[in-house]
């Protein structure tokens, strides 16, 4: 029986909604050859928990992990402890640390890649020197490292708080790189995913700001296995491709221009550490088969069709994108209940989260119609929408 839903117009009025059938992509035998492509995944609060701000998070940790476990089915990578997971928006330090100590043992038990995120954040308020924030990183690269992930080392809030040019950020990297164990991936998160990155690098000017990230990549270019760059600047990010020493990888984050900039451009061409592929894994999945049989066309005709949901979940105030990839996750049921650390389940609007339902139908990315239906017309309900 085909699923039908009325979900109200943003002027006013209702429409019913037929949805389509799932696309049915099937899961790979092996991870894709031709790219490296991460999830960047979220975590499943616990319902029964005081998750609200400024509570430490508690976290459903069997669900958080059968998220994970989704992914890896797929054939990608985790990219674990992220700003997806909340990171300085709910994620607390100690909840981040069992994070990535349980997701790399299940990782390891899998066969799963991941790599997970190491911050400054375990420090309060705006530290007094430099060599504090060092401190800070040098103690969380060295966690993930011993659990077996690979280490991204996120843009630090400490950091941009406290330095005076950019000077303060090479010193602060030159030690961390320094101090590492194995290679690392540098992450460039630009301020409309955290305003309180503003200026990150030493600049509010991005040419500056580049010729900075790239003068410390080609200094230490032998323990950095690749950056993530998450501008939401497909140009910039072409341009900083043919700018790195070609060890040296570049990992998109550009939730708005994946498709292109991961087919590259007949010379070189992005890997992938997107949230986007954390809602839109199965699509994503199928579209990394296409490019591994050398069919661009297919991987593009894939992906192009998930774009408008994605920049739609990635909509400006671009940080709340986590509420739109946990409320897809909970439609597809992946976990019990709507809700989030930090109480960030209210970070979107109801006609914001009825336009994510029609895209992610349009996209066939609604894995079970009915369950969607089913859980919709409890979240309008709940809502005080009628039809």
């Amino acid at each position: 029986m085909t699923a039908r839903i009325t979900l109200p117009r943003p002027a006013g009025g209702a429409e019913e909604l037929t949805l389509h059938e799932p696309a049915g992509w099937q899961r790979p035998a092996t991870p894709p050859a031709s790219r490296i492509a991460y999830a960047a995944a979220h975590v499943v609060a616990d319902p029964h928990a005081d998750n609200a701000p400024g509570r430490p998070a508690r976290l459903d940790w069997d669900a958080t992990l059968s998220v994970r476990r989704n992914l890896w089915s797929w054939g990608l990578g985790v990219a674990e402890a992220m700003d997806t997971a909340q990171r300085g928006m709910g994620l607390d330090w100690a909840a981040t640390r069992e994070l990535i100590r349980r997701s790399a043992a299940e990782a390891a038990a899998c066969g799963g890649r991941i790599v997970a995120g190491a911050a400054t954040d375990q420090l309060t308020g705006v530290p007094d020197t430099l060599d504090e924030v060092v401190g800070a990183y040098v103690e969380q690269v060295a966690f993930v490292q011993e659990c077996g992930a690979t280490a991204v080392v996120m843009a630090s809030r400490q950091l941009a708080a406290l330095a005076t040019g950019p000077d303060d950020y090479l010193r602060v990297y030159e030690q961390v790189l320094r101090e590492t164990s194995t290679p690392v991936v540098l992450h460039w998160l630009g301020d409309m995913f955290d305003p309180a990155l503003a200026g990150y690098w030493g600049s509010t000017q991005l040419d500056e700001a580049t010729k900075t990230f790239v003068s410390l990549i080609q200094a230490h270019a032998d323990v950095i296995d690749g950056v993530k760059v998450s501008l939401l600047d497909a140009e910039r990010e072409v341009r900083l491709r043919e700018l790195l020493p070609p060890t040296v990888k570049v990992y998109t984050g550009d939730d708005y221009h994946y498709p292109e900039l991961i087919a590259g451009d007949g010379g070189r061409f992005s890997h992938a550490l997107l949230g986007a592929f954390a809602a839109i894994a199965p699509a994503a999945s199928a579209a990394l088969q296409r490019l591994d049989a050398g069919d661009t066309a297919g991987f593009r005709e894939i992906l192009d069709l998930t774009v408008p949901l994605s920049r739609h979940v990635f909509a400006p105030p671009t940080q709340y994108y986590k509420t739109g990839i946990a409320f897809l996750s909970w439609l597809n049921g992946f976990q019990p209940g709507f809700t989030m650390v930090g109480g960030l389940h209210s970070g979107r609007s109801v006609p914001h989260l009825v336009q994510v339902f029609r895209l992610a139908d349009a996209a066939g990315l609604l894995l079970d119609p009915d369950l969607a239906v089913a859980r919709m017309r409890r979240y309008l309900s709940v809502a005080g929408v009628t039809a």
